[in-house]
């Protein structure tokens, strides 16, 4: 089941937590029980980090990562760098970026496998994301916004994406990933997909304000549904959401 949080009374908890297939990355502050959540829900399989970046709490919106390696900005500490280094896996390469884009997680969004990136990254960027966390790196917009990481959630299992992305978009969107694809919201209404959602291949976490319907569309898009079965339930959210935007 998708669960809901809030960190320090903001929806937003993308911002401020990073979650992979091995490890979950969450900013240092915040009530106790937003840690709590995460350690609950995955601790048994996945470390779950506290940790700062550039001395800042946007942990979410400035590092990329998957299973196979993390990306911070060139602003991150060596302090910081050393404390990811001996709290996630070994086998999780960690790296620097010297990226004028340098809010990473707006810019990016990726799952093990392949990544949407902002179409005005640097080469050498793009280099890096290939290398470091072994995807497919493909530049790419959401439904015309160059904000990948902000506008879409993506997983081994499927992707979401903001509801104004046309067919056409998610067609194409759903063929270069290769996995199913669903346009939703979080948080009552936003559009900001990847500052109100978390989720791996078999958890998810969305703000505190998402909907019930919300919730639904999110466990179906991802696989997360307990029982599954719930594409009438999707098909059904889906015709709303078209309604709601033509």
């Amino acid at each position: 089941m998708c669960s809901r949080l809030q960190f320090e009374g903001n929806s937003d908890i993308g911002v401020f937590a990073s979650l992979t297939n091995s490890y979950c990355l969450v900013a240092v502050g915040g009530s106790a029980n937003f840690f709590s959540t995460f350690e609950a829900e995955l601790g048994d399989t996945i470390p779950v980090v506290h940790t700062t970046i550039a001395g800042t709490r946007l942990v979410g919106r400035l590092t990329v990562g998957n299973r196979h390696g993390l990306l911070v900005p060139s602003t991150t500490t060596d302090q910081e760098l050393q404390h990811l280094r001996n709290a996630l896996p070994d086998e999780v390469a960690i790296q620097r970026v010297e990226e004028r884009l340098s809010a990473l997680g707006n810019v990016i969004t990726c799952n093990d496998y392949v990544a949407l990136v902002h179409p005005d990254l640097d080469r050498e960027t793009e280099e890096i994301i290939a290398d470091v966390l072994k995807v497919e790196v493909f530049r790419q917009t959401v439904g015309d916004n160059v904000l990948v990481g902000s506008y879409a959630a993506l997983s081994n299992q499927g992707c979401l994406v903001h509801p104004k992305t046309s067919l056409q978009d998610q067609d194409e969107l759903s063929s270069l990933l290769q996995v199913p694809l669903l346009a939703g919201t979080v948080n009552r209404g936003s559009e900001l997909i990847g500052a109100g959602l978390l989720v791996n291949d078999w958890a998810a976490f969305a703000g505190i304000d998402s909907t019930a319907t919300e919730l639904s569309v999110i466990e179906a898009a991802f696989k997360i549904t307990q029982g599954g079965g719930g594409s009438g339930v999707v098909d059904e959210l889906r015709d709303a959401l078209v309604d709601t935007y033509a």
